[in-house]
């Protein structure tokens, strides 16, 4: 019965700090939406980081 109360807990630990090793190493790089184009399209879209979302967002529907 000893083994139940030491052994779920710690099973449960050494769950947590692989899933925590994991994730950190295994981590993308976060992106933003300049990294992703290039000069020439950032300045062709006419969206800028200031733009109301739902401006932005109608522009984005709408075809070209």
């Amino acid at each position: 019965m000893m083994w139940l109360v030491v052994g779920g807990p710690l099973v449960v630990v050494v769950a947590g700090i692989s899933t925590a090793v994991i994730a950190i190493k295994g981590a993308d790089p976060v992106l933003t939406q300049e990294e992703r184009l290039t000069p020439a399209e950032l300045r062709q879209s006419g969206v800028d980081a200031n733009t109301p979302a739902m401006q932005a967002r109608n522009h984005a529907a709408t075809a070209k």
